[in-house]
């Protein structure tokens, strides 16, 4: 039985969806006014991976992930590059789609944009103010009265009295409490070139909180199963969900709310405040993409991950070991299951076991990695195809090790820049020299592509090379 850590509850609760066999899920996305950085790398890894197990455990699921495509930030952006809001935002989620694809993610089966839901928006704001939790301030601005909706908090812990106003916007003047949060931003005569649409309110664009709930309800309905994002959207993002939800629609939203833990670097957190803000772009200039995603996946998703070469390093190296395993042995036939594709597993096998209990104890993948290299030891061992076929068909729910191994370990950047013409040519070169019994010349070969960042492996079968 699959457990699930529910930050509501704060404990793990066995996960029962409310319609047996489906699971809805709903993932707070991306701010498109920028290229995604390794925060955002974490955020899709993480419910990618959730996305891939729960279809290998048989649900169908419904995944949604919204794209966040007007806010503040976005309209300063655009002023600045002086470019329309939609060439910004369509730029940034291309270039969004093309990290995420080279990550291993797989695509969300919905990504509503927020600026497609402004009618239901309206629709949920109307209803907020319908039953009392809402109100027009001075300033012409709709604002949700936090007070007046019992339970605000429960998902953070904190007390009404140590909260305060989360909006990402400026506070304003006019609010009955600076607790409240903005639902509808009037448009203000002094910003004519403000984005903006047409309400019983007057002109004026959503706040943030409310385009998720909205967009939650509209394609899940008004009760689903899973709610997830990284942690910093716990609190107001999260908490101003359940409360306009719950506050429109008077029932529970939400059964299942999971948040991955921040991203570190070098032990302290990533913010472009300390200048350890780095984008998935310049991370993939040095790494691999699979090495990234192995990198994030190796700590449990609810745990901090600290960012640093000498992490990256070894899990390029852990990584490698994997694939060297599987290099020389070709596995039976076609896959014995693929497990992200719905083809049956046979779970009654002993490393399957404890793949699926690792996995099935809220989504512990550091456990579940370790069974991947009990595999790779008895590869190793046993040069078993079925063993290899195993190992490769449990790490495709995590989505590592598709590739072809000798591409792998082939690819990257060599330090001395060879390629792999001069590469093979010195390895005939190496080949020659033990043949004329010249041991000190072959040596020296081994040595030379050892020093640009070549490997040679001697084997029965010949010699094979790889890169670090």
């Amino acid at each position: 039985m699959l457990k699930i850590y529910n930050t509501l509850t704060r404990d793990k609760q066995e996960f029962t969806p409310i319609v047996p066999g489906t699971v809805g899920m709903y993932v707070c996305g991306m701010t498109v006014y920028d290229y995604c950085h390794l925060g955002h790398a974490r955020v899709m890894v993480v419910f990618d991976m959730v996305y891939r197990w729960l279809k290998a455990s048989g649900y169908d699921v419904n995944y949604v992930r919204n794209i966040t495509d007007i806010d503040d930030k976005i309209i300063r952006r655009a002023a600045e590059n002086n470019e329309s809001i939609h060439a910004l935002t369509q730029r940034f989620i291309d270039a969004m789609h093309m990290d995420a694809d080279a990550l291993g993610v797989q695509r969300p089966d919905h990504e509503p944009r927020a600026t497609q839901f402004v009618p239901e928006m309206l629709d949920m704001i109307a209803r907020l103010e319908s039953n009392g939790l809402a109100y027009r301030a001075a300033d012409g601005d709709v604002n949700y009265a936090v007070r007046k909706f019992d339970g605000y908090g429960k998902l953070s812990g904190k007390s009404l009295e140590d909260l305060r106003a989360g909006e990402r916007v400026d506070v304003v003047e006019g609010k009955n409490d600076p607790l409240d949060f903005v639902l509808w931003k009037s448009a203000k005569e002094s910003e004519a070139d403000e984005v903006k649409w047409d309400s019983k309110w007057g002109k004026g664009r959503p706040g943030w909180h409310i385009e998720c709930s909205a967009m939650g309800t509209e394609i899940l309905g008004r009760h689903f199963d899973i709610h997830g994002g990284g942690a910093d959207l716990q609190f107001p993002h999260h908490e101003n969900e359940i409360a306009q939800s719950e506050g429109a629609h008077q029932c529970k939203f939400v059964n299942y709310w999971m948040h991955n833990g921040f991203v570190r670097v070098d032990e302290e957190k990533m913010s472009k405040s300390l200048g350890n803000f780095f984008t998935i772009r310049e991370v993939l200039k040095k790494y691999d993409a699979e090495v990234v995603r192995f990198f994030i996946l190796r700590a449990h998703y609810r745990s901090p991950l600290n960012y640093s070469d000498m992490h990256l390093d070894d899990a390029k190296g852990a990584l490698t070991r994997l694939y060297t395993a599987l290099k020389s042995i070709t596995p039976p036939g076609p896959p014995l299951t693929r497990g992200a594709g719905g083809v049956a597993v046979d779970w009654n096998a002993p490393h399957a076991q404890s793949f699926k209990a690792a996995m099935d104890d809220d989504f512990n993948t550091p456990e579940a990695m370790a069974v991947l290299f009990d595999l790779a030891n008895e590869v190793n061992r046993t040069q078993s195809a079925e063993a290899a076929a195993q190992l490769k068909t449990l790490a495709e729910m995590l989505g590592l090790l598709q590739r072809d191994p000798q591409a792998f370990l082939q690819g990257g950047s060599a330090k001395g820049g060879l390629d792999d013409a001069a590469i093979n040519a010195q390895i005939e070169a190496r080949i020659a020299a033990k043949k004329a019994k010249n041991f000190a010349e072959a040596d020296r070969i081994r040595k030379e592509l050892l020093e640009t960042g070549i490997v040679l492996e001697d084997s029965a079968n010949g010699t094979t090379w790889r890169r670090i």
